[in-house]
């Protein structure tokens, strides 16, 4: 084993601590450890069939508590081996850089001279943009097969799936999306589209590689290899669901409508369903192939929000901050209202007052808080420091059952009715997706989150902001805007989504506000008109 020149011992933290490039480090027990961990993952993959041939790779971080995760050293497998054959002594080790500090020798015919892994520079960018502290590059024939299902699309996607809860920052109801990029002859030609895809995603912990495999990162080995597990049970389902006609993309996984192939567009649908009583069948042309609504004076009364929600957040603001104030949860939204209150004290905004540090105490603190929460309230501000408090509210609320949710009568009929007939369905509303979620998963219809393809908030933006709505048709993978129809009751959010070249709907409900004459819209006064 070729191995760099010894270094000396570096003061950390007011401990001696051996350099990591020196070779004592280098060959002791915590690289030990993740070059034969390497070798016992690829002998465990090669059996799932990800690393056969030669191909795929994997590389971990040598976990040292000591160290910072972006300065430890890092352990690869090498190019064109078998990797089921592998041992401790054909690894590569490499600083923080990228730079190889310990090689293995040469072996004797027919043994190839030894290469590091052509995965390395992607590797590289997985561990600089995401941290990672493990990367796996797979070459299963589900990740394969799963990008050319469709050779147009950019993404894949899948949700109501319940495997898409082992990939990290998702749940059941979420919508899973992974990109794609385009293979290249050689590996390390990847590099750029790579580094643009996780730019572009940021929520993305893997990006696949069309005709050729994919690329998944996590904050550990044991992150990575679950992912790594779940993202290819997923595209086994995918494939498997395509084969027997259904659609993955959709939460109800039903058949699909166009006998062209499962991701081509649900125009000029022939189909046969039944929904709420109701038979559909023959030739149904829908206009969209996305549904994205509004819930205030949409698919709820307002005044719901007005008299039940926002009254129940506002009397128990004390007592959650009170009860959580040391979770990660509570300290995490603590934090974004100290940033918005910072905000609004140098802007003069009315109601703001300062918020002590932790040092005055508790009780102080959560004081200060209740005071700017009620006035943010009160002002009905669209700010997602508020909103986010507001959902964990709510959330002890829905699950204590001290409320429940109420929706317009004609919207579960026309939520069935939309998946029946192959339409994404979406929620855009000011309101935190947690928020969100609660108010679909407990209404006086039950559980209507089995309808609904993902939720939206302000993170992408100002619901008056045709930004938003154009951010909005991008993650949604649509190839003209228009092919999304917008559903709201508030004229700005409308006029806003039009600029962006949605097709838009006003929904006229029982207490909403009224509208400019000659607004130029369509109106509905029920989702049945749709």
């Amino acid at each position: 084993m070729a191995v760099a020149s010894a270094a000396p011992l570096l003061a950390m933290n007011g401990a001696v601590k051996m350099a990591t490039n020196s070779q004592a480090y280098l060959e002791g027990t915590k690289v030990k450890e993740t070059k034969t961990l390497i070798a016992e993952l690829c002998r465990h993959f090669y059996n799932q069939g990800w690393v056969s041939g030669t191909g795929g790779s994997i590389t971990i971080k040598v976990h040292d508590d000591s160290i910072p995760k972006p300065q430890q050293l890092i352990v690869m497998s090498p190019s064109g081996v078998q990797k089921e054959r592998m041992v401790e002594e054909d690894m590569y080790v490499l600083s923080s850089n990228g730079s190889v500090l310990s090689a293995p020798l040469a072996k004797p015919y027919p043994y190839k001279p030894p290469k590091c892994s052509d995965c390395a520079p992607l590797f590289l960018k997985a561990y600089e943009m995401r941290n990672a502290g493990a990367v796996i590059h797979s070459h299963g024939m589900e990740s394969c097969i799963v990008t050319m299902l469709n050779p147009l699309l950019k993404e894949f996607r899948i949700t109501h799936m319940e495997m898409i809860k082992g990939i990290q920052g998702h749940g059941y109801y979420d919508e899973l999306v992974v990109p794609i990029i385009e293979n290249t002859a050689h590996e390390r030609e990847l590099t750029e589209s790579l580094t643009e895809a996780i730019k572009a995603y940021p929520k993305t912990t893997a990006v696949l590689v069309r005709n050729h495999g994919i690329y998944v990162w996590g904050d550990s080995w044991i992150s990575a290899k679950t992912q790594a597990e779940c993202y290819h049970y997923l595209f086994d389902a995918a494939i498997k669901l395509n084969q027997l006609g259904l659609d993955w993309t959709t939460p109800t996984h039903g058949p699909i409508h166009n006998s062209n192939g499962a991701l081509s567009s649900t125009r000029n649908v022939k189909t046969s369903a039944k929904v709420g009583g109701l038979s559909l069948s023959g030739d149904i042309e829908p206009l969209w192939r996305c549904v994205v609504l509004d819930i205030e004076g949409t698919t709820t009364p307002i005044s719901f929000v007005t008299d039940v929600l926002f009254p129940y957040a506002r009397d128990n603001v004390g007592r959650h901050l009170d009860a959580t104030y040391d979770s990660a949860e509570t300290q995490e939204d603590i934090k974004l209202l100290r940033a918005q209150v910072q905000a609004d004290l140098e802007n003069g905004v009315v109601g703001a007052v300062p918020i002590p540090s932790d040092d005055a105490g508790k009780e102080e603190v959560i004081a200060a808080l209740v005071t700017n929460v009620e006035a943010m309230i009160k002002a009905d501000r669209k700010i997602t420091a508020l909103k986010e408090l507001q959902g964990h509210i709510w959330q002890t609320g829905f699950q204590n059952n001290e409320l429940e949710a109420v929706v317009f009568d004609d919207v579960p009929e026309a939520l069935e009715r939309w998946t029946a007939l192959g339409l994404k369905v979406y929620i855009y509303s000011s309101g935190s997706r947690l928020a969100q979620r609660l108010i679909f998963g407990y209404t006086n219809y039950g559980d209507l989150r089995k309808y609904l393809c993902g939720f939206f908030d302000t993170t992408v933006g100002n619901k008056r902001e045709t930004k938003s709505y154009t951010e909005i048709t991008a993650s949604l993978g649509v190839d003209n805007p228009s092919e999304i129809l917008f559903v709201t009751d508030v004229y700005q959010e409308a006029i806003a989504a039009k600029a962006a070249g949605l097709e838009v709907i006003i929904s006229v409900r029982p207490g909403n506000g009224p509208l400019p004459e000659n607004h130029g819209f369509r109106t509905i006064t029920s989702f049945s008109e749709i």
